[in-house]
């Protein structure tokens, strides 16, 4: 697989107005030890059903003689907020380190994803000691208190830029929207936010950015065939495949997240979850980018998908995109087919060996 997107924790120091999703805050006291000890409980279990090898062919680079060669994934490591002092120590530092141990030797790249305002020079050089090959900064937006304005934001840039220096990292060469910005030689750090003409500048229709009305997208904003979208996640063998997690081990085939997970990592394995969907209709619609035809084998015509696509937001203004949508057919139509998929492969795991993992 070429990449992995894993929120570890829910907890954040702050409470954005664009933010995909509510649940991304500041949390005190006993609500801040629940999400924290979720996350602390789940992460070992998340991790042993990861693949054993995090490697992919890849298509878009192929050797002189056409063979593809095979290339070491990442991992990128987010929140919420991973550095927060009540996340860092019992998650973030825990996480990297079963990281490295279980891909020791593969070449597999573990990102760190932050705001980067509560970044120190204690925290960068305990990062660069547990061999983490880049930071990234993703808070370059006006939608960040305190950053609004490009003077703000350069100065912030600046400020850290110096200090990332300090501790021998370079800043990548190749925007973060593009797939082979993982191919530079680290230790790294990079800047991006949501910029109006960045891949999520028009901001997906979820959680305060919707209940907001902030997203700007139409129907020809089809963010399943974007970066982060659930273009090619099941052909986990090759380059563009890509899944995200959440703290309770639920996976998802992208980081703006159908309506429901297709299966939870703290009790199954995420090949045996993703080579159960491969040939579904569904998802292979899904993973081909095209979220409109995914209820064809259903009953939903792509003129149905569409209308289904329409409706008004928390503001009272029409608004209409393909993720409507999917959120529609997954309420309306996916929730038992999820379920029973899930059963087959409870059943399969129980009666039969181990599956061997794919290999070089």
């Amino acid at each position: 697989m070429e990449s992995i997107y894993y929120v570890m924790a829910w907890a954040c120091h702050r409470k954005c107005k664009h933010c995909y999703e509510d649940r991304f805050r500041p949390y005190v006291r006993g609500a801040l030890e629940a999400v924290v000890a979720e996350a602390e409980a789940n992460y070992p279990r998340i991790i042993a059903n990861l693949p054993e090898r995090l490697t992919y062919f890849d298509r878009d680079d192929p050797n002189p003689d056409g063979t593809l060669p095979l290339k070491p994934g990442r991992i990128i490591l987010s929140g919420g907020e991973a550095l927060l002092d009540a996340v860092r120590e019992r998650v973030t530092y825990r996480v990297i380190d079963a990281l490295q141990e279980k891909y020791r030797g593969q070449g597999v790249k573990i990102v760190v994803q932050t705001t980067g305002d509560i970044l120190t020079e204690a925290i960068v050089a305990e990062l660069m000691a547990r061999g983490v090959w880049m930071i990234s900064v993703a808070s370059i937006d006006d939608f960040h208190v305190g950053l609004e304005g490009a003077a703000k934001q350069q100065a912030f840039m600046d400020g850290l830029s110096a200090m990332f220096a300090r501790h021998g990292m370079h800043r990548s060469g190749v925007s973060s929207t593009h797939r082979k910005w993982f191919e530079e030689e680290g230790p790294l750090y990079s800047f991006f936010g949501a910029q109006p003409d960045s891949w999520i500048g028009k901001l997906w229709p979820r959680g305060r950015a919707w209940q907001n009305g902030l997203s700007g997208a139409t129907l020809d904003d089809n963010f399943c065939a974007r970066w982060s979208g659930g273009l090619n996640f099941l052909d986990h063998r090759h380059s563009g495949s890509e899944v995200s997690i959440e703290p309770d081990g639920a996976v998802y085939p992208c980081c703006i997240k159908t309506k429901l997970p297709i299966g939870n990592l703290t009790e199954e394995k995420l090949l045996d979850i993703l080579d159960s969907l491969a040939g579904d209709p569904i998802y292979e619609a899904i993973n081909a980018g095209q979220p409109q035809r995914m209820g064809l084998s259903q009953g939903w015509s792509v003129e149905t998908f569409v209308e289904r696509s329409h409706t008004t937001d928390p503001k009272g203004r029409p608004y209409a995109n393909l993720c409507i949508g999917c959120d529609r057919f997954h309420e309306e139509v996916l929730a038992p087919r999820i379920a029973a998929a899930r059963e087959r492969r409870m059943r399969a795991r129980d009666k039969a060996p181990q599956a061997v993992e794919f290999l070089t």
